[in-house]
This record gives C-alpha cells, sequence and structure tokens, in this order.
C-alpha cells in the first residue's frame, strides 16, 4: 500500500507542519501543476481542522485580526505592506472606521492561513463624528 503524502490533521503540531510547508510552495517563484494540486489539497486540509478546532463565530473580524497579529508580532505597519494599501486605511480598519473590502478579506486570508469567512462576518463600523 502506498503512504499518503499528506493525511487529515489530527493534531496542532501536523497544523503547523503543513502551514510552514504551505507557505514554502506559495512563496516558491515557479510553480508546478503537482505543486498547485499540493498547495490546493494542504489548503483544503487546513481550512477543514480551522472550521474543526477555531472559534472564530465568537470573534468579530477585528478582534481576530489583532489577535493573529499579536500571535507573529506584526505592527499596523506590516499590514500596510501585506494588504497594499496606506498607513491611514489600516489605522481606520484596525479602529472600527471602515470596514474590510473583499481584497483585504483575500490577502489576510491567505497570509495567515485561515478561511476567508473567519474574516467576512458582520461587525459595527464606529461612527464619524461630523463637525
Amino acid at each position: 500500500m502506498v503512504e499518503l503524502k499528506y493525511k487529515v490533521i489530527k493534531s496542532k503540531a501536523q497544523y503547523r507542519e503543513y502551514s510552514r510547508i504551505l507557505e514554502d510552495l506559495v512563496a516558491a517563484e515557479f510553480k508546478s501543476k503537482e505543486m498547485k494540486d499540493e498547495i490546493d489539497l494542504l489548503t483544503l486540509l487546513l481550512e477543514k481542522w480551522d472550521e474543526e478546532h477555531n472559534s472564530f463565530d465568537e470573534v468579530d473580524p477585528i478582534e481576530l485580526l489583532r489577535s493573529l497579529m499579536a500571535e507573529r508580532n506584526l505592527k499596523a505597519k506590516d499590514l500596510v505592506e501585506i494588504l497594499g494599501v496606506s498607513k491611514g486605511l489600516v489605522s481606520d480598519v484596525l479602529n472600527y472606521k471602515k470596514g474590510l473590502s473583499k481584497e483585504m478579506i483575500r490577502k489576510l486570508s491567505q497570509y495567515f492561513k485561515v478561511s476567508q469567512e473567519a474574516f467576512n462576518r458582520p461587525y459595527e463600523l464606529v461612527a464619524a463624528v461630523k463637525a
């Protein structure tokens, strides 16, 4: 019987290992069809683990983003680079003044290796004060 290269994720250590492998594959300049299939498979396995083991439903997207940033020691200026947006927009998003765009959600999902649904849920914005 052939040994499978990847299996259903059953531990946090396995999850971290697969995440690292996925990051390396995504970062590779040349991607063969086999590499693209491997990326798709790892993404599915990681998303399945996320769905079953994360309680994102209880956290609004900005709280989740702040938590993920803290885990990786990221600052707002790092998000500017990750998202390709201005410092002002990142500040507005982190301070609940503007919502996350579809493109921002996609980039955050890819960067943090979580499902887009984690960032794509309603949350309250702070009403702008009119002068």
